[in-house]
């Protein structure tokens, strides 16, 4: 049973709140500002921009303000330079924490992520400690009531999927990061729509934590996704989804 897949449906349902604090917007648009920097402004030849424009949209992001901010990371309109980078750590119970930051000040950044993580029950490691353990996929989350397993199974992996996975109440659905855009395509035009998508760092096990472990790993994550230079945060955890959806209530 993937952890992963089970904070990401917990974030999801959480999301209303989150966005009126700004908080996935101010996130979107960095990740489309350095998607623009890095690889153009045209969506068609340049996938990371094409994955944030879709995550912007489904998060009913207004036109303009995507346009913005592809235009601030080709240059066309000034903006902040961001810079990009990941840090590693450690979370109770030996769990591995990979964080995705975006900031416009390094040494600050590091500094309040490693307060957060001390303050919260884990530690900082070194560059490579825990990065090896995570393969980037596409992963895509659907409800058991909004699909049945043969059904979805062929629709997945027709469109490139390379598996499905039974994750309590809801369906994983993985794909190397190249498949992901045609994968989640094939679930929208089949009717279904997905609990949560995205491409991100998905670990190759878990780690089970109950009781007060459970209750600090879930503070820790809060925590570090609390912070605005924090674009994602990858762990390989697993908790039981009542304690997810009570400490999410």
């Amino acid at each position: 049973m993937s952890g992963h897949s089970k904070w990401a449906t917990i974030k999801h349902k959480k999301g209303a709140l989150d966005a009126k604090r700004g908080k996935i917007f101010t996130r979107l648009i960095k990740e489309i500002s350095i998607a623009a920097k890095n690889g153009g402004g045209d969506p068609d030849s340049n996938p990371r921009l094409r994955t944030a424009i879709l995550a912007a949209k489904s998060e009913n992001m207004p036109a303009d303000n995507i346009k913005r901010a592809i235009q601030r990371g080709t240059g066309e309109l000034p903006g902040v330079n961001y810079e990009e980078f990941t840090l590693e750590g450690y979370g109770p119970g030996g769990v591995a924490i990979l964080l995705d930051i975006n900031t416009d000040n390094r040494n600050r950044t590091v500094s309040e992520i490693r307060h957060a993580f001390s303050k919260n029950g884990g530690n900082m490691a070194e560059a490579g400690a825990v990065s090896w353990m995570f393969h980037k996929k596409g992963d895509i989350v659907v409800a058991k009531s909004a699909a049945k397993e043969d059904d979805l199974m062929g629709i997945v992996l027709d469109a490139g999927a390379e598996d499905l996975r039974d994750d309590g109440e809801n369906w994983e659905v993985l794909s190397e990061a190249s498949a992901y855009e045609a994968v989640l395509e094939a679930v929208k035009k089949a009717g279904i729509t997905p609990v949560s998508s995205e491409v991100t760092m998905i670990p190759q096990n878990y780690i089970k934590l109950e009781g007060a472990a459970a209750n600090t790993m879930i503070r820790l994550m809060e925590a570090l996704e609390e912070h605005d230079d924090v674009q994602n945060v990858h762990a390989n955890f697993d908790i039981d989804q009542k304690l997810l959806e009570e400490v999410a209530g």
